[in-house]
């Protein structure tokens, strides 16, 4: 049996030396400042994170103005990040902490996972980092990590290996340091225990991995069984009023890019010249085709024919929708845009 304590021991050593202390995070290290880089760190990379994060703050630096803030600026706050479901759930959160928790966090591990967009692995990273409350995390890094330490066999996503995975990072809470422990996990994940082509020579938990023991430190964790991703055509119109000016349409409140600003789009050809005729004055004929985008999400490919049209404007009857507007070029990064759109719009500048 591995001496779980000294796991701990070791991989706080290690963080001592090696880890990750000046994030912008750490200092001030205030529960609504972790709290929001947990939900920026979920499936996006430290480096990426941190000019986001102080793009954020420096707008929204509390709880409080957070929750007061128009969802469209919260949106372009995040727009570039992706998963933009964790901004409107952080925006959500927000406004419930002010209702029922007087503009603050809850301290309580239920509490914190009845927000929305937190659930247990990073309330607990909330709790340890904010409040130095010892609570286990299991995030990917996390997994990866047990997974080839304790040797364990199967997908981590399963849940009776995830179950397993939750009792060990429990049993592996030191006395002491919980902020500290919290972050030396991750940041060996993420540097040292990766994914692909782990340093296992400079591994501070070596002697005690049994996949470095068995040679299955590039076979564990085991895979996902993979599947061949599905693919979802979208024809997008870029519409230029020749002065300067784009536009957009609002996505609806929940789906793919739920409530953010994009361009119109539709299944096929057929149907966007529909559309265009009803609500736009302009020849759909002079259409430009512009080059295919192909765009991953973690369940399907969306592949984008997008067509550049200079166009008059909108039909009277429909200029007062207030799922469409112009906006100049130039204003763009005041809301919030899907990546791809994004790219579509810097292209045809």
């Amino acid at each position: 049996m591995i001496p779980n304590r000294d796991i701990s021991t070791r991989l706080l050593a290690w963080f001592d030396q090696y880890g990750r202390h000046d994030l912008p995070w750490q200092h001030p290290r205030t529960p609504y400042r972790v709290w929001l880089s947990e939900i920026m760190l979920q499936q996006t990379q430290v480096s990426v994170v941190v000019d986001y994060f102080q793009r954020f703050v420096d707008a929204l630096p509390n709880l409080p103005a957070l929750a007061n803030a128009p969802q469209d600026e919260v949106l372009a706050l995040w727009s570039g990040l992706g998963y933009y479901a964790r901004a409107r759930n952080l925006h959500a959160a927000a406004k419930l902490c002010v209702e029922h928790h007087n503009g603050d966090l809850p301290h309580e591990l239920a509490a914190l996972i009845a927000l929305p967009g937190i659930g247990r692995s990073t309330a607990g990273a909330i709790l340890s980092q904010a409040w130095n409350t010892p609570a286990p995390i299991l995030d990917g890094n996390v997994k990866r990590v047990l997974c080839r330490v304790f040797g364990i066999e199967g997908w981590p996503g399963t849940p009776a290996i995830e179950k397993q995975l939750w009792t060990l990072a429990e049993s592996l809470l030191p006395d002491a340091r919980q902020a500290d422990w919290t972050q030396a996990q991750m940041d060996f994940g993420a540097t040292l225990c990766t994914r692909h082509n782990p340093a296992c020579p400079q591994c501070p938990l070596q002697m005690l991995c049994v996949a470095w023991r068995d040679g299955r430190s590039n076979a564990l964790p085991t895979p996902k069984p993979g599947k061949t991703l599905p693919q979802r055509d979208a024809h997008m119109l870029i519409l230029d009023d020749g002065q300067g000016r784009v536009l957009l349409q609002r996505r609806p409140p929940a789906g793919i890019w739920a409530a953010l600003w994009s361009l119109p789009e539709h299944a096929n050809n057929e149907t966007a010249q529909v559309w265009f005729q009803r609500h736009i004055d302009g020849d759909f004929g002079a259409a430009r085709a512009l080059p295919v985008l192909i765009h991953g999400f973690s369940h399907y490919r969306l592949r984008i024919q997008p067509q550049l049209i200079t166009v008059n404007g909108l039909r009277c009857a429909v200029g007062d929708n207030a799922d469409l507007r112009w906006i100049h070029r130039a204003d763009l990064h005041t809301l919030g845009l899907p990546a791809p759109v994004r790219k579509l719009l810097e292209q045809t500048q």
